[in-house]
């Protein structure tokens, strides 16, 4: 390991275990606001509209914690972040939770003292490549200039699929996936690598996204999902219950538009606590009893937020595929609510 990715280790985990007796949620209620941390823009996942405000599929986790602990999913101050910065802003307390585009991994887990709180997508990692450059692998590439982030797997995952397959190439280090893009429409690189989801979204932005192709290896897994510092599990509890939250409401098939009617009650004991209105569940979290409801409220279930952002029918156009809840053969799946 670089001496100077062992420091940068090294002052993380010391930020994040000198935050870890902070009550974050006594913080954030008592601040009326949640400081989230994002990626500096990702169209779909976590980027500001023409009027400034931020939405996206990521940016919807943080609305649905914001709304569960104060009422007001616009109660969020949206932080954004790079692949080098994420990690120092949570470790030092700057921001409360990071939601975005970010691997759960045993290093960061365990090495940077970090928690992170489940998944809320599935990816890995995938290739783009212009299509007159006429290139149907990635086995292909040797010998090409790679657009890649710095400080994130991706640049980790690309040594190790090139050196495996003993192919050849020259890194374009970049910072933020809008250097990124403006590099490889520039012809700077041959190929932008990050997350599929990524480059589909990127993709998305594009004025002929048909002049571009992703190839059809993924060279990794990416399980990303929110996170929070150790050592602070109450705040830790409360937005790994928001995410599954909105994961047992599209289960169940509670959604913005019925939520309201079910509400007042059903005949299924588990709607009812999701909804507080049978149980404890809010008061065991420290939140009101509404808690969930306001979440669900805040974007839509987890379908619902899936859909609105990223999904098919939208210029970015994901499959659910993984991420299909596991009553449809995805891994998207929740502890029970009791």
């Amino acid at each position: 390991m670089k001496k100077s990715v062992l420091l940068g280790a090294m002052t993380v985990a010391g930020l994040a275990a000198g935050a870890a007796g902070a009550a974050t949620l006594d913080d954030v209620k008592a601040r009326g606001t949640l400081n989230c941390g994002v990626t500096t823009g990702l169209t779909g996942f976590a980027a500001p509209d023409a009027n400034g405000v931020w939405e996206g599929f990521d940016v919807g986790v943080c609305r649905a914690v914001a709304a569960a602990v104060l009422g007001d999913p616009m109660a969020v101050e949206f932080v954004p972040t790079t692949g080098q910065t994420r990690f120092t802003a949570l470790a030092s307390g700057e921001i409360d939770m990071l939601a975005r585009n970010t691997t759960w991994t045993f290093s960061r887990d365990v090495d940077l003292k970090f928690t992170f709180v489940g998944v809320n997508y599935y990816d890995g990692q995938g290739f783009m490549v212009p299509r007159d450059l006429g290139v149907s692998s990635a086995k292909d590439l040797d010998g090409a200039t790679v657009c890649i982030q710095t400080g994130t797997t991706t640049e980790l995952n690309l040594a190790d699929y090139f050196r495996t397959n003993n192919i050849s190439y020259e890194p374009v280090p970049i910072e933020t996936n809008a250097e990124a893009q403006q590099q490889y429409l520039a012809g700077a690189c041959d190929v932008y690598t990050t997350d599929a989801s990524g480059l589909a979204a990127t993709r998305a932005t594009f004025e002929n996204p048909g002049d571009h192709v992703l190839l059809p290896e993924i060279v990794s897994k990416e399980p990303l999902g929110p996170l929070v510092r150790h050592g602070d599990d109450e705040w830790g509890d409360v937005v790994r219950w928001t995410l599954n939250a909105l994961i047992t409401a599209e289960e169940l098939n509670v959604s913005s538009a019925n939520i309201e009617e079910l509400s007042a009650g059903t005949n299924n004991p588990e709607i009812n606590r999701l909804l507080g209105t049978e149980g404890e569940l809010g008061a065991m979290l420290g939140l009101d009893a509404d808690w969930a409801k306001n979440a669900i409220m805040a974007g839509g279930n987890y379908g619902e937020l899936f859909e609105k952002n990223i999904g098919e029918n939208t210029p970015i156009g994901l499959a659910r595929g993984l991420n299909a809840q596991w009553t449809d053969g995805g891994l998207i799946y929740s502890p029970p609510f009791r």
